[in-house]
């Protein structure tokens, strides 16, 4: 018995304590692989090249790289250095940012463990191929679409809906005939979710060695995958698309913009909750910005390669998008590279490398996702007093029942529609407001004292409604119109904020200090983020920490937050043409749901607490302390003299600071 338990801690151990006693991660290398296995799946193998195909040409690195870096990267940056200064999970984090925004906290863990419940289904499908690439000849040949639909999903095909001659009344919806379970697919899913419950039950002790594996194989498979790819008949030509074409004029168009922040977007995976989860458990003092960095970039790097080996196929294969040819992340994944593989000499053998490859990537992906729900329970005073085994076990069982709904007859349909909405709408919708409301209540009660009251509601509600009256004309008129409203509202309520503001005593930095007008204007337009950015730069910046720019805050707010409300915009027009679908209406209702937990949150925070413990409820409620550090030190804090203007400086406790 005894050697069993040695064998069973070797394989999942215990995970190391953190002075605080948190759990944390056996290496900084375990943290970064497990935060790429989150970023790393099914988008940059079969999303990304679908994406690129319809914007071919090297012009399409342009706004993709202009998307990282302003997009990507920022709300990144925020996400895990929140998660490590705050030292909980997401519901934790925001408690931390403004007791009011919980909700926010709650919203990003839903759209995880909903997007989970459809992603391990998903892999029932992939595991479906895997187990035909052993059968000799592939039994997709020559039949892609009719093996896809007929034995891999098995969905009936359903009864289209219709509307009235003129469009504008729904004479009867769309039905799916079929209802009952796939019983492989319920296999598969079954087993996947096991999987991701071997992968994760333990905590960061476990999963911080599975991460090698899990991590590991796909990078030197994906390696084979290009090798073969690049070297197939015609395959240059895949690759002169993708990577030795210029077409400028694209440039000019608002759809590649849109695709390459909605790529870097869903590839990088913010918004899920699991990279402020996972930083939870970093040390204390780890190097955030920089892990950020690595994990971004790390994550590009990966599909910009997995994309030449798509494109080789797609050359191989002679498409081209002037053709009319339209490549979707399933269409990549389920058909155009099962095709090319049928075609190749040893094709079962490149069948079993590059479905295991895309399971590998799912599972990494499927239990991140399930990681913000499972932290914010251990997080909570209940949670601290039942084993994470107890929990893990429980949220799992719980997923798996919920995902049954896509292993039906009709699951595919229901899975493209959670999908659209949850993506398009919930997902976008939630970060934009993570940007808003870390950017503009972050320690408002400081602004309140300077400014005053009327002037922070006056120039917030200007920003908010700048960005959401500003879409809605550019939808409804044009973008010329849309844009002028969205700044001229913002101008306005500018101006009329600064004047009814009161002189503050507390000087802004350098340049803003020259003027009171210029002063009001910096604490009503750049404090919280400016604060906020000091405040997690004497956590994660320390020693010889990269640190948190100046220029990091304003990106946020003023570039990121308005891009992302423009995304968001184009998910309401979208709806229209699919009004007539019952399970499209499911998941905008679904999405719109997740959305009200931010308004939940905002009317009643006191019921959320049940989800934050005890000695970290009040970490939101900041005292008024004028452009002064405060530390998120959960031991409490000790003021110090800071030698400036006879103000004070919050330091951590002696247990707390780095050694």
């Amino acid at each position: 018995m005894v050697n069993v338990k040695q064998i069973a801690n070797w394989f999942a151990p215990k995970a190391e304590k953190e002075k605080d006693g948190r759990d944390k991660w056996p290496s900084r290398t375990a943290f970064v692989l497990a935060a790429m296995g989150g970023a790393v799946g099914l988008g940059n193998l079969l999303r990304y090249p679908s994406v690129v195909f319809a914007n071919n040409g090297v012009q399409w690195f342009i706004p993709y790289l202009i998307a990282l870096f302003f997009l990507g990267i920022p709300v990144l940056i925020l996400e895990i250095s929140i998660g490590q200064a705050y030292r909980g999970g997401v519901i934790v984090a925001f408690n931390g940012i403004n007791r009011y925004t919980k909700g926010v906290g709650l919203a990003v863990i839903m759209n995880g463990f909903i997007v989970a419940t459809y992603y391990v289904p998903i892999l029932s499908w992939v595991l479906r191929y895997f187990r035909s690439s052993f059968t000799s000849p592939l039994p997709w040949t020559s039949r892609g679409q009719e093996f896809y639909m007929r034995d891999a999903i098995r969905n009936v095909d359903p009864i289209p809906g219709n509307v009235s001659d003129g469009g504008g009344a729904v004479t009867d919806y769309t039905r799916y005939p079929g209802t009952g379970l796939v019983g492989e697919t319920v296999g598969w899913c079954a087993f996947m979710w096991f999987l991701v419950w071997l992968c994760m039950f333990r905590g960061v002790g476990l999963t911080g060695r599975v991460v090698y594996v899990t991590m590991g194989l796909p990078i030197i498979m994906i390696l084979i995958l290009l090798g073969r790819g690049v070297s197939l008949p015609n395959a240059i030509d895949g690759i002169r698309m993708y990577f030795a074409e210029w077409h400028g004029e694209k440039l000019a168009s608002g759809t590649i913009w849109q695709a390459a922040c909605g790529q870097i977007f869903f590839s990088i995976g913010v918004g899920f909750g699991y990279f402020t989860s996972y930083a939870s458990y970093n040390t204390r003092f780890a190097n955030a910005v920089q892990d950020a960095f690595i994990i971004a970039i790390s994550n590009s790097l990966y599909e910009v390669l997995a994309g030449f080996a798509v494109f080789g196929i797609i050359g191989f294969l002679g498409l081209r998008p002037e053709d009319g040819t339209e490549l979707g992340t399933f269409t990549v994944g389920f058909l155009t590279y099962p095709l090319a593989i049928s075609e190749m000499p040893g094709a079962n053998v490149w069948a079993v490398f590059f479905f295991f490859t895309v399971a590998i990537l799912g599972l990494s992906s499927a239990f991140a996702l399930i990681e913000s729900l499972v932290t914010m329970i251990c997080d909570s005073d209940f949670g601290r007093r039942v084993s994470r085994t107890i929990i893990a076990t429980g949220v799992v069982a719980v997923a798996f029942l919920l995902s049954l709904m896509y292993c039906t007859e009709f699951g595919f349909y229901l899975l493209d529609a959670m999908d659209t909405w949850i993506n398009n709408l919930s997902l976008i919708f939630v970060v934009w407001f993570e940007g808003i409301v870390t950017m503009t209540l972050y320690r408002c009660r400081d602004v309140y004292g300077q400014v005053g009251v009327v002037a922070f509601a006056v120039h917030s509600s200007a920003y908010v409604l700048s960005m959401v009256l500003g879409v809605a004309v550019g939808q409804a008129v044009g973008p010329e119109a849309g844009a002028g409203v969205g700044f001229g509202l913002f101008v306005v309520g500018s101006v009329v904020a600064v004047l009814l503001a009161r002189t503050p005593d507390s000087l802004p930095p350098r340049f803003w200090s020259r003027h009171a007008w210029l002063s009001k204007f910096w604490w009503l337009s750049f404090y919280s983020a400016n604060q906020l950015r000091r405040d997690l730069n004497s956590i994660v910046a320390e020693g010889n920490n990269w640190s948190i720019p100046f220029i990091w805050g304003p990106i946020v707010r003023y570039v990121s937050c308005p891009i992302l409300a423009i995304v968001v915009s184009f998910a309401y027009p979208s709806f229209y043409t699919k009004r007539m679908d019952p399970l499209h209406i499911f998941g905008f209702t679904v999405a719109h749901a997740v959305m009200l937990t931010i308004a939940f949150g905002f009317c009643l925070p006191r019921a959320l607490d049940v989800f934050v413990p005890v000695d970290k409820r009040h970490d939101g409620s900041a005292t008024y302390a004028p452009q002064v550090t405060i530390l998120g030190a959960s031991c409490g804090d000790v003021a110090v003299e800071n030698g400036s203007a006879g103000q004070q400086q919050l330091e951590p406790c002696e247990s707390e600071r780095k050694e």
